[in-house]
């Protein structure tokens, strides 16, 4: 049994920039020039479960993005961790996407790898959630659009038969367990396994494999409102930045009629207070 495996990983700002992260006031994206980026840390995860597919069952393992130019350091990451290559899909055209544009975006890239190599993947894995914006939505979006199976928040995957596995999600107060069979679009969690660290090896060897960058003029399918700002649904209100200023006022007496002062003002603002 071979398996062709796609992994859709994304950029992410590093943590420790957080503190740089800006909102364009106009387009009311998050503003990431000059922030350093790292893999999205389940992703991780997912590509971690396709390279043990990979090596039980033979195949390819496809890493593919949707961002900025830069990202193309975050997808050597992934080949140095094990990926065979990488495509990078940037252009301004689809910048400001949300998820159902990004997902619309990814799936006409798969849909010309798949026409170019021949195959349809048999498993398309995500991370179930991006580590900035966290809306757990791409995964399932993309399954819609492939018109495969998909499953969200998975935290165990069995082989029951090589055409046959065993699949269980997470759940609030539990699970559920799924049979499945290939073609599928699975969103991974952080519980599914533990990747692999990258080795000197890897990130020798990922210097001679391909990493291909796709723009907009490369997806003749896709169609122009379905992309990027313009193509999303989803738009955010009016963004401001909250006054935090306090005011501060000295109480003066004993400390019996200070703290009975204060329990008046709690009260008189809507605080309840003793019994």
């Amino acid at each position: 049994m071979t398996y062709n495996i796609a992994v859709c990983v994304k950029p992410v700002p590093d943590p420790k920039h957080y503190d740089k992260v800006t909102i364009d006031p106009v387009r009311k994206t998050i503003t990431r020039t000059g922030i350093p980026t790292l893999l999205n840390p389940v992703d991780k995860n997912a590509l971690e479960a396709a390279l043990q597919l990979r090596e039980q069952y033979t195949g390819t393992v496809t890493a593919i993005s949707m961002a900025p130019p830069d990202a193309g350091e975050i997808l050597r990451e992934a080949l140095a961790i094990g990926a065979d290559e990488a495509y990078l899909l940037s252009d301004r055209a689809f910048g400001g996407a949300d998820t159902l544009a990004t997902s619309y975006t990814l799936f006409h890239g798969l849909k010309k790898l798949e026409a170019a190599k021949g195959y349809s993947f048999d498993f398309v894995l995500c991370g179930c959630e991006s580590a900035d914006g966290a809306t757990a939505q791409v995964s399932s979006q993309l399954g819609e659009w492939l018109g495969y199976p998909h499953l969200w928040n998975v935290f165990s995957l069995q082989e029951v038969d090589p055409k046959t596995f065993s699949i269980k999600t997470k759940l609030e107060n539990g699970y559920m367990e799924w049979r499945a069979q290939a073609p599928l679009v699975l969103g991974v969690s952080r519980e599914l396994n533990k990747p692999r660290f990258t080795s000197v090896m890897g990130i020798m060897k990922a210097k001679n494999k391909p990493l291909q960058v796709w723009g907009r003029e490369d997806l003749p399918e896709a169609k122009d409102e379905f992309l990027g700002l313009k193509g999303s649904p989803t738009q955010p209100g009016e963004i401001f930045t909250p006054d935090m200023k306090r005011s501060g006022k000295v109480l003066a007496g004993t400390p019996e009629e200070i703290a009975g002062r204060i329990v008046t003002i709690l009260r008189a603002n809507g605080v309840v207070v003793g019994g």
